[in-house]
């Protein structure tokens, strides 16, 4: 199993030791003593799991989770953490995680732990589903859902909407978009591209509030 993961462990030496043994077992990882860039690296990375202490410089971890889920950040979240009361456990739950492990920990429990989270997150991919902040895509019912609320779109702006997802730390120009979504590059115009984007950023996000997707000057389109 192959995936990258992000770790968050103020103490140096338990940080090295939790990379160390999960490189070994072939996963790729990015450590950190506290949480100034880890939102960031979340958003402008691929990562597949967040392993989160909760007693941190500057922010509570499960505190961090929280406002990472406010923000639209889903991506799969342990905590491993010396706060082990059953309300310190419930709470970080609720607040967005997906497992806990109470230190002392074992560190074959651990391995364990990451890879179940790491399969039953993974499937949601396998299954055709993808998430961009508070967007949910499912590729199989070709559904949009906007914070929860379903939204009926067009097979061609659903097209458009996935392509952006999937490309969503680049610019588009629109000779990509003509080629890669209308699938002819040659028979339609840009102003086709500004159309169906402008129709799509109304139906995904009429008050304006959110400005999923924003225009470059003199090159396209960008995710953010």
């Amino acid at each position: 199993m192959s995936a990258n993961i992000v770790i968050v462990e103020d103490e140096e030496d338990l940080l090295e030791l939790i990379e160390y043994n999960l490189t070994k077992e072939g996963f790729e990882t990015i450590g950190f003593l506290n949480t100034k860039t880890v939102a960031q690296i979340l958003e402008e990375e691929e990562i597949d799991l967040l392993i989160m202490d909760r007693n941190l410089p500057g922010v509570e971890g499960s505190e961090f989770v929280a406002q990472l889920r406010e923000e639209g950040i889903l991506t799969p979240v342990i905590f491993l953490s010396a706060k082990s009361s059953d309300l310190d456990i419930e709470e970080g739950f609720e607040r967005g995680g997906d497992d806990y492990i109470t230190k002392p920990f074992n560190m074959k429990e651990l391995i364990l732990r990451v890879k179940s989270v790491l399969k039953r997150t993974s499937k949601k991919v396998t299954e055709g589903k993808i998430a961009y902040r508070d967007l949910l895509l499912d590729k199989n019912t070709r559904g949009v859902s906007v914070d929860g609320k379903d939204i009926e779109v067009t097979k061609l702006e659903f097209d458009l909407l996935y392509e952006f997802i999937l490309n969503k730390n680049s610019v588009l120009d629109r000779d990509y978009l003509l080629e890669n979504v209308w699938k002819d590059a040659e028979n339609y115009q840009y102003r086709t591209v500004n159309v169906a984007i402008n129709r799509l950023k109304e139906k995904i996000d009429p008050d304006k509030s959110k400005d999923y997707i924003q225009s470059v000057r003199g090159i396209g389109y960008k995710l953010c």
